[in-house]
């Protein structure tokens, strides 16, 4: 899911419309659902959503993934959240340098994963989105993801016949508001955790890495990568520049957002979790594979606005790495693939 229109301006229109909810819907929480439906995974910080709101009950779970595969959440009834964020590759749209929408029609971002979004406190590459809860709207309202009105959907579903007997399971009556709808998105989407990847197994002390892993995760800390892809999230959450050049579109990333000089060429650090299965890489999915990324902080990283200090600490910009330091961090980085969570039935539409 990306942003087409002006971000900055659709945040505006969401404050306006959602304002006296958001009130309500503060970004720090303990709570968490029943048991198997959301938890805190061992080593996992708190949530920043605020689960006190919006609890992840069974119904609430059942009715928010309905919703997430359904596509009359967009125009025509083609296409879903489930389109363009794939299960079995970490809910990206695989395979697509730019994510494709309604009438074929091609955005300008690689959309990103939807995983471990309760440790989330901005949303999309750029941060246009600020609460999970709003996340939705963006796409149902972009012109080549959705193209619909959210109003419309609202519409829809109300005259469905289906629907209204899901909202009163999850929320007590039938009655079906934007508040509901978007709540219920967002506790399927809270459940989508994962925490049991080979490398949480060797944490826990229930298998072993090789030689060549164990080397790569040295590596990944002794030459700073865990700098910007930090902690058990594998992300730092912050809005930085890689050295990429803008050759393709354009796209100066978080200043679409702030218009601060200092935000170009910045867009938000993805988790390395199931990095492998997420290609293509970087927000216009540039690159086809690990190998590319690699090669492109050790080789490619070009001198441009507000470069990340982490990048400068060599006499070339980027990080000093043999072939053979890329292929054992490469090695470490696809200990992070959780097939648990890729296969989970729970997860999928059928």
């Amino acid at each position: 899911m990306t942003i087409k229109n002006n971000p900055k301006r659709l945040g505006v229109c969401l404050t306006i419309s959602f304002g006296i909810w958001l009130v309500s819907c503060t970004l720090a929480g303990k709570e968490t659902g029943p048991s198997g439906l959301f938890s805190v995974p061992e080593g996992f910080p708190e949530p920043v959503y605020n689960l006190a709101v919006n609890p992840v009950t069974e119904d609430g779970f059942q009715l928010g993934k309905k919703l997430f595969f359904d596509g009359r959440l967009s125009r025509d009834g083609t296409i879903s959240c489930g389109e363009c964020h794939n299960q079995a590759h970490s809910f990206t749209h695989h395979g697509h340098g730019f994510s494709h929408g309604i009438d074929g029609k091609e955005g300008f971002r690689n959309a990103q994963p939807i995983v471990n979004v309760a440790w989330q406190n901005s949303f999309f590459w750029d941060g246009g989105v600020f609460n999970l809860d709003l996340f939705a709207i963006a796409p149902i309202e972009n012109p080549v993801e959705m193209d619909e009105k959210f109003p419309n959907v609202i519409e829809k579903l109300k005259k469905s016949e289906d629907y209204p007997k899901l909202f009163k399971k999850a929320f007590g009556t039938e009655e079906v508001t934007s508040e509901r709808f978007l709540k219920a998105l967002s506790q399927y989407m809270l459940s989508l955790v994962s925490a049991n990847s080979r490398y949480d197994q060797y944490l826990a002390g229930k298998a072993r890495l090789t030689e060549t892993e164990m080397k790569g995760l040295a590596l990944f800390k002794e030459k700073g990568c865990n700098t910007c892809h930090s902690g058990i999230l594998f992300t730092d959450h912050s809005f930085r520049s890689n050295g990429l050049a803008a050759e393709y579109t354009g796209d100066l990333g978080r200043f679409r957002i702030t218009e601060n000089e200092s935000d170009k060429n910045k867009f938000k650090v993805p988790t390395l979790r199931n990095i492998e299965v997420t290609y293509p890489y970087m927000h216009d999915g540039r690159f086809r594979n690990l190998e590319g990324v690699l090669e492109h902080y050790a080789d490619g990283v070009q001198e441009v606005d507000n470069l990340d200090p982490a990048l400068k600490k060599n006499p070339k910009p980027g990080i000093a790495l043999t072939k053979e330091q890329q292929g054992q961090i490469i090695a470490f980085l696809k200990t992070l693939t959780d097939t648990e969570f890729l296969n989970n039935k729970r997860f999928s539409k059928f």
